[in-house]
């Protein structure tokens, strides 16, 4: 039967677009899945294999509490619609607090294996410059932020359409053995355990004022990289060089990464340092650490020399030095519809960072979707997106509309992770059942938790339905 299936192809094989051929695969349609990297010549600015769903930032998925916390809750999400990228993570965890990372090495190689596998996904090595070809009647474009220059170029010719683009900052990697743990200590932000069961899955290194001080001072002064006719291009906040930061005040970074709450110093446990850089686990080996918040645009000559100021690194060994790339997004709300197609041309669907969507599960979640959607298309069995109630649902509502323009009708459409704040609101009782009132902070997690189980509810019904 699936001999007389027509194809979907997908173009770009990172989260998004592995997420998507597998969703596809899995309704049991054929996937074509075209990947640029590994063909020689072809590269991009932040990534260094050929393997699919590579990890090129940070190596965490955020939280993992489904119950209070909106990252969570899309995990949960994703993990009931069977998704490849949740597996693998789940399989390639590594300690990492009440978050999941994953060994990015182990993970991608067994997204890649998994793939490669599967009987009806094709994988083929090749860039796609321009348009995907006229007779390739449903595709999924998730070529991510570190889209090729003529396919953006052509994005943006059939569109008429501006890009709206930001840097994306990437955080350095310490080799573990270079790290001084006579000064630093293992410890998890209020003991928090996460996925794993580790309740010390970062490691800590404490600053009293005066380091805190040297350090603002020499962060600000080190050379930074210059981005020529990128230089006006705004930055993400969920993704600020660390410079940046410093930039907006010198207690910035102090109520940010550098944060000193919920640690105790083992050695002197009376004394509170006045800020803390945390590192977390980056491989399953426990060899290479990345500094947490840590993304920077300081020139790499710099990076060393800065960093080694704080306490515990002063003779740190860096696998990876931080910096930036260019991300690429398109005007959403204006340019896709509610199947996340093209209106200007319905055969292409977005999926990943480019829509608009911020962070590797909210990209991966978008790939999940639009390959649901376009196999139950080609299978003529229309889906509609989950209801907004979801946190995927959410997600779409934000990227096709949800969001406000400015004065004028300017877009001011921009990147967006998950956050409740996107889905439709919901109160929590104010008072117990003995007529006590309810402390803020606690209905503030009893709300969280019904919005997540209303969600689940929902996602459930949506999948009930479809099957």
């Amino acid at each position: 039967m699936t001999e007389t299936i027509q194809p979907i192809h997908v173009v770009g094989g990172g989260l998004a677009g592995s997420e998507a051929a597998w969703q596809i695969a899995n309704a049991g349609v054929p996937v074509v899945l075209h990947e640029m990297r590994g063909v020689p010549g072809v590269r991009t600015d932040a990534h260094h294999t050929d393997g699919l769903a590579e990890l090129v930032c940070s190596n965490s998925f955020r939280s993992d509490d489904w119950e209070h916390n909106a990252v969570g809750l899309l995990h949960a999400e994703m993990r009931a619609l069977d998704s490849i990228i949740m597996a693998c993570g789940d399989a390639h965890q590594v300690p990492a607090g009440g978050a999941l990372a994953v060994d990015r090495d182990g993970f991608s190689g067994a997204v890649t294996a998994k793939l490669e596998a599967h009987p009806l996904v094709t994988i083929v090595r090749e860039e796609i410059a321009g348009l995907p070809p006229a007779d390739w009647d449903n595709v999924i474009v998730a070529t991510g932020p570190l889209t090729s220059p003529a396919l953006a170029a052509a994005i943006l010719d059939l569109t008429g359409e501006d890009a709206l683009s930001f840097f994306d900052a990437i955080a350095p990697i310490v080799h573990a053995d270079s790290i001084d743990f006579d000064i630093a200590w293992r410890q998890s932000r209020y003991d928090k355990e996460g996925p794993g069961g580790d309740a010390a899955a970062y490691v800590n290194c404490p600053m009293n004022k005066e380091q805190y001080e040297a350090f603002i001072d020499a962060l600000l002064a080190g050379p930074k990289a210059e981005f020529k006719e990128w230089e006006n291009v705004p930055y993400f906040d969920g993704c600020l060089p660390i410079e940046v930061m410093a930039e907006r005040g010198r207690e910035t970074l102090r109520h940010g990464p550098m944060k000193p709450v919920g640690l105790t110093n083992p050695r002197d446990p009376q004394v509170k340092a006045y800020a803390i850089v945390q590192l977390r686990q980056d491989n399953a080996l426990g060899t290479l650490f990345n500094m947490v918040g840590f993304q920077t645009k300081l020139k790499h000559g710099a990076q060393a020399e800065v960093f080694r100021m704080i306490p515990g690194l002063h003779e740190a060994q860096f696998a990876r030095l931080g910096g930036l790339h260019r991300n690429t997004f398109l005007n959403s709300p204006k340019l896709l519809d509610r199947q996340l197609r093209l209106k200007a041309m319905p055969r292409l669907r977005f999926a990943g960072q480019v829509t608009g969507v911020e962070g590797y599960v909210e990209s991966a979640a978008m790939g999940l979707l639009t390959g649901r959607l376009a196999a139950a298309e080609r299978l003529g069995k229309p889906l509609e997106a989950p209801p907004v109630h979801t946190a995927i649902g959410a997600l779409v509502e934000h990227i096709t509309g949800g969001h406000l323009d400015g004065p004028g009708g300017i877009s001011k459409f921009q990147p967006m992770n998950i956050n409740y704040g996107l889905l439709p609101p919901l109160e929590a009782p104010k008072v117990d059942e003995a007529g006590v009132r309810i402390p803020l902070k606690e209905r503030g997690r009893a709300k969280k938790r019904l919005m997540s189980v209303r969600a689940l509810e929902a996602l459930k019904a949506w999948r009930d339905d479809a099957a």
